[in-house]
């Protein structure tokens, strides 16, 4: 679905001549447009029809474009919103961005500064429609947070939901930051223990003279220093689930005690003469290969193989390449509202860059990439400058799932002419970008009238 095809467009301009020329400029485009003269007209249309976009002047009759913008702000969804005015000062563009505009054009208007302005504009408004529709599809599955529509990851949520449905441990495997805690998370949201305690331990951050006392819990006088009772994570996680992160680095004498516990549901707190029962479920998360660590004898064979009864595996964001404009999106978003910024706009070019890169961080490097891009970029929105180095310097050769052979001969033993290689490759990058041509342009390097042209060109062969 092409973005213009997803966006109505209304402009509000008071002079006749400049409107019929933003109207028609926007029509060419492709855009579904319409004009008025005053605000008061354009809030008529706001209430009875779904805007995407609001290219207003300043200077109205009547209540001014100002107005108009902080009253669009109100609605639900809220359109994007273009400022236009012959008095662009600094203040006005300040106070127009902080009201929630997404651009600021000074009269007379560039024609191709503002096609650039309402192709983001629109661009933006449609990656929000396809997050809110994710989110609300995670809404309903109750999985805050885990944001992902690739095939990696819709096989691994449709997994999570079978798996959901039992009482079975669970083995989380993934590398560091892809995110096995939000599955943990999500797993438990599936179960029947949805409404009950979650609770996570990181097995690596508790000393181990004091695990047995943390799990299990012990009696005051048990051992000096314990004044009190404490009641332990596995009575605490009562009814619930409890996550084990970093299982792997749990000390095999206290392995043995996870095992008894799976085994039997009993505990014994530390000093008590008495056992407890407890009805807990287990999820347990490595980012380590569990086979390995039981050849190396670091393991348990025993547990491992009940705690495989289930095994989800996070996929690493290099896997997911579609997954990696939403995520960066979302993360933008959540950032800019924390920060009381707009949104901004994420430019093709470290878009790709953000593609090329094999982020052996995963999820939450991204986070922590966006976090200083929305620090550093400008009302131009997120650029290739305001991506760290090692992003930016990953060649196209590096990490890329998205590099096309050295072209071949065919059976004739003929190489294929440029022209061949130029089709070639232009439809391979469309399908990289679902068919989106202004990525694809961009991409290229070309514009999309030259695009168009190829693709005619290619049609006509």
């Amino acid at each position: 679905m092409s973005i213009q095809h997803a966006s109505r467009i209304l402009i509000v301009e008071d002079d006749a001549g400049l409107r019929e020329l933003l109207h028609t400029e926007c029509s060419e485009a492709g855009y579904t447009c319409q004009a008025v003269a005053s605000a008061e007209e354009a809030q008529a249309v706001l209430h009875e029809h779904s805007i995407d976009l609001l290219v207003t002047d300043i200077r109205l009759p009547g209540a001014d474009g100002m107005q108009l913008l902080h009253a669009s702000r109100q609605l639900e969804p809220a359109p994007a919103v273009i400022v236009i005015t012959a008095f662009g000062t600094v203040p006005q563009a300040v106070e127009a961005v902080r009201a929630g505009a997404t651009d600021f054009l000074t009269k007379p208007v560039d024609l191709d500064r503002l096609r650039l302005a309402i192709d983001r504009a629109a661009h933006i408004r449609h990656l929000e429609h396809e997050l809110d529709q994710l989110h609300g599809l995670l809404q309903d599955h109750a999985i805050p947070g885990l944001v992902g529509a690739s095939r990696p990851m819709q096989r691994m949520l449709q997994h999570m939901q079978l798996i959901g449905r039992s009482d079975g441990p669970v083995l989380v495997t993934g590398e560091s930051g892809a995110g096995k805690e939000l599955v943990a998370r999500g797993i438990a949201r599936y179960s029947a223990r949805r409404d009950r305690p979650f609770i996570a331990v990181n097995c690596a951050s508790i000393p181990e003279n004091l695990l047995e006392s943390e799990f299990f819990g012990h009696q005051a006088g048990a051992f000096s220093g314990a004044d009190h009772q404490r009641r332990g994570l596995f009575r605490a996680a009562h009814g619930g689930t409890l996550l084990l992160d970093e299982i792997a680095e749990m000390p095999l004498s206290m392995q043995a005690k996870l095992l008894r516990v799976l085994q039997e549901q009993r505990i014994r707190a530390v000093g008590a003469d008495h056992e407890d029962v407890v009805d807990v479920r287990i999820i347990a998360a490595t980012n380590k290969y569990l086979l390995d660590e039981v050849g190396a004898g670091r393991f348990r064979e025993d547990l491992y193989y009940r705690l495989e009864t289930f095994t989800v595996e996070v996929p690493p964001l290099r896997d997911r390449g579609e997954d990696i404009e939403l995520l960066a999106l979302h993360f933008l978003r959540l950032l800019a509202r924390g920060q009381e910024r707009p949104l901004p706009d994420i430019h093709p070019d470290a878009l790709l860059a953000l593609r090329r890169y094999s982020f052996p961080g995963n999820v939450r490097e991204l986070r922590n990439i966006m976090e200083r891009a929305l620090t550093f970029c400008r009302d131009e929105g997120v650029q290739l400058t305001d991506l760290p180095q090692r992003v930016r310097q990953t060649p196209p050769s590096e990490h890329s799932s998205n590099n096309l052979p050295f072209p071949q001969m065919d059976h004739d033993g003929i190489l294929p002419t440029l022209d061949t290689v130029q089709q070639r490759y232009v439809r391979h990058v469309l399908d990289q970008v679902d068919g989106n041509k202004r990525r694809a342009a961009a991409i290229l390097g070309i514009g999309r009238r030259t695009l168009y042209r190829w693709l005619e060109e290619d049609d006509g062969a």
